[in-house]
């Protein structure tokens, strides 16, 4: 029983990365304004395989999360952290009179 929970884990890591690499595809489509629906179809079916997967996992008795390590590239660089800048007096403090 182990053997197969540690096979279908592999198979959803591997169907997760495949799936993330689709979207990629899609989204690149989708900002050139092209025609997707192939794709778009293939991720459906990724997951609707990724569902059949998952509840015989939990069928299986596992409960354990499944990590993959994230491939997002962000579209914009980071924005350097601001320096924060100490404020300066311009002139200098009224000394306060004696009586």
């Amino acid at each position: 029983m182990d053997n197969r929970i540690n096979g279908i884990r592999r198979v959803i890591r591997a169907l997760r990365v495949s799936m993330r690499e689709a979207e990629a595809i899609m989204h690149e489509q989708i900002n050139r304004d092209e025609d997707c629906t192939f794709v778009a179809g293939d991720v459906m079916k990724m997951r609707t395989v990724m569902s059949g997967l998952v509840q015989e996992r939990a069928a299986l008795g596992d409960t354990d999360p499944i990590v993959v390590a994230s491939l997002f590239v962000p579209r914009r660089q980071p924005t350097p952290p601001r320096l924060r800048v100490e404020r300066r007096r311009l002139v200098p403090p009224r000394e306060v009179a004696q009586a």
